[in-house]
This record gives structure tokens, C-alpha cells and sequence, in this order.
């Protein structure tokens, strides 16, 4: 996905309790896919390492409609799409073409330079159909910006799966609940999709210094509140959080270890170093990335 700055996201302070602060992702239309932005916002920018956070759908497409994001650049992150629902084709300039379906995931690192595509593949926008997911960046570790870019792909089979009284959880990156994810992630990162029965209570684990709750459906309560929806809650760090499923609800649990040091973003791109960004905006613009195999007609311009 594309990020360019628009309004913010509704932040809010917390009281005393678990609770720092409280984020209200904003709708924004992408084509025809319309999502709700949650990071970066304007009194969080990361939580851990997560630099970008975007609810996508529920969005139904009607047949000969889909998902088109067209090919482009980003360098120094990792891009991690995980679905709920449908199916999203990621192609890009190193040859892979991988659809994503529920609950698997596509780990692209951007390292010094990648361009990749995500649309709807032939079959499922021939016949319509649904998309919902969520598509998240992770900032890499200084050392790590400039490596060669990779992609690798992990079924549903291949996540850990752990069962706690009323919850089902997915590791989908990083390591929680004694469990570690296959996903090659290059700083300690908490990842966690997590399906919650009415009346369960879920601890958050405590070995992160950087935690937040995003919900995707349903509610729950946390420090006497309740939340809807399209809200994430970020934590204090060092504190005991529990999440209480007032109904059935799906939950990502997100964080990890501060990054070592501050990063800058500008649209697809996100380094440490501001010059950095301006040698990747006239790296695009003139066309120096390399094309995508299969897609290779199409591109997103520099925003002006």
C-alpha cells in the first residue's frame, strides 16, 4: 500500500491506568478500497517498530472490480499484509508472484530498494468478491536498511497457534506467548492475531517494551473502557494490560523494541536518514528502480 500524508488519525491521552493513549483510525479512500489509517499519527508515530498500520475493508467488489495498487517503491522497511478475507496477488521487481489468502504472510523487506504491485488476481475479480486485512510496515534496525531485498511467503499451516480459555491466538510475527514465528523479522517484534469468544479475558505479554491493541471487530474493555472497532490502544510500557472481550472480537496485538533512533517517512519511504528519502524520490521518478516482471505497464508517480 501507498501512504501520503492527510489528516491524522484522532489521538486521545489516557488516564493512570494500562492505557497511554488511544488512537481513532481515519477512513481514507485508496481506488476503490477504502481503509482506516492508525499509524503514523500525530502523537505516535511508531509503536515499536511498526511504522504504518492500515485496516483495509471490508470491502466487497462487484466481478470485473478488485484490488489495483499499482507497482511501487519503498526502502528500509518491511511490509507485512495479512487477510481476514479474499485474496490480494503481490508481484514484484525480483520475480515473486505470490497470492496471500487468510491468515498467511507475505514478508517483503524493502532493504536498500524494492517496487512491488498488490492487486486481485484474474479469477477472484472475474467473479467479485471480498477483501479485509490489515497492511502494516516495519521500520528496520539501522544496520539493516540497506540490505538486499527479500520476500518470503508463510501459510496459515506454518504460523503458531496458541490456545488460551477463550482466545485463539495466531504468532504471525516475532515471538508472544511462548510461541516464535517463522517470519524472518530483524528486531524483537510482537505480531499477534488473536480471536477472542465473548467474556474472554486475554493478558497481553509482558517481554515487549512496546505494545498496542488494534480492534478489528467487536469490542472490548480495558482500564473500565470499552472499544470499538477501528481503535488501537497503546500501552504503558511496564504495565499489566488485559483485554476483556465485551463480545466476540478480533484483535491484533502489535509492538516490539523501540527503534534505535528516529526515522523519517515520505510516502513509500521511510529511513533513517532524510537525504536517503530524497536519492529514493529521484530514483523513482527517473525510473531507476527496477520494473516487475508481469507488471510492468503501470506505475505510481511521485506525489508532488
Amino acid at each position: 500500500m501507498s501512504y501520503l500524508p492527510d489528516h491524522e488519525p484522532e489521538c486521545r491521552e489516557s488516564g493512570s491506568g494500562a492505557i497511554e493513549l488511544v488512537i481513532q483510525g481515519r477512513p481514507r479512500d485508496i481506488g476503490e478500497l477504502t481503509v482506516r489509517r492508525v499509524l503514523p499519527s500525530i502523537k505516535r508515530r511508531l509503536v515499536g517498530p511498526f511504522i504504518f498500520f492500515d485496516h483495509m475493508g471490508p470491502a466487497d467488489f462487484a466481478p470485473g472490480h478488485g484490488v489495483d495498487v499499482r507497482p511501487h517503491p519503498h526502502i528500509a522497511l518491511a511490509t507485512l499484509t495479512y487477510l481476514f478475507e479474499g485474496e490480494i496477488v503481490h508481484r514484484d521487481n525480483l520475480g515473486n508472484a505470490q497470492p496471500i489468502r487468510p491468515c498467511d504472510v507475505n514478508w517483503m523487506i524493502a532493504g536498500r530498494g524494492i517496487a512491488h504491485s498488490e492487486r486481485t488476481g484474474p479469477a477472484l475479480r472475474r467473479s467479485g468478491g471480498r477483501v479485509h486485512g490489515i497492511q502494516s510496515w516495519v521500520a528496520l534496525p539501522l544496520h539493516e536498511e540497506e540490505r538486499e531485498p527479500s520476500f518470503e511467503h508463510h501459510p496459515e499451516s506454518a504460523l503458531p497457534r496458541v490456545e488460551r480459555s477463550g482466545a485463539a491466538l495466531r504468532v504471525i510475527a516475532g515471538t508472544a506467548y511462548g510461541a516464535t514465528s517463522p517470519v524472518s523479522v530483524l528486531s524483537p517484534t510482537l505480531y499477534v492475531g488473536a480471536a477472542l469468544e465473548a467474556g474472554a479475558i486475554l493478558p497481553l505479554p509482558d517481554e515487549h517494551a512496546a505494545r498496542a491493541a488494534y480492534v478489528v471487530e467487536g469490542s472490548v474493555g480495558c482500564d473500565g473502557g470499552e472499544h470499538a472497532p477501528g481503535t488501537m490502544l497503546v500501552f504503558r510500557e511496564g504495565a499489566r494490560a488485559v483485554l476483556y472481550a465485551s463480545t466476540a472480537a478480533t484483535v491484533m496485538l502489535l509492538g516490539g523494541a523501540a527503534l534505535d533512533g528516529p526515522r523519517h517517512i515520505y510516502w513509500n519511504f521511510v529511513s533513517s536518514s532524510s537525504e536517503r528519502i530524497e536519492q529514493a524520490k529521484r530514483d523513482w521518478k527517473e525510473g531507476r528502480f527496477p520494473k516487475i516482471p508481469g507488471d510492468d505497464q503501470e506505475f505510481i508517480p511521485l506525489p508532488d
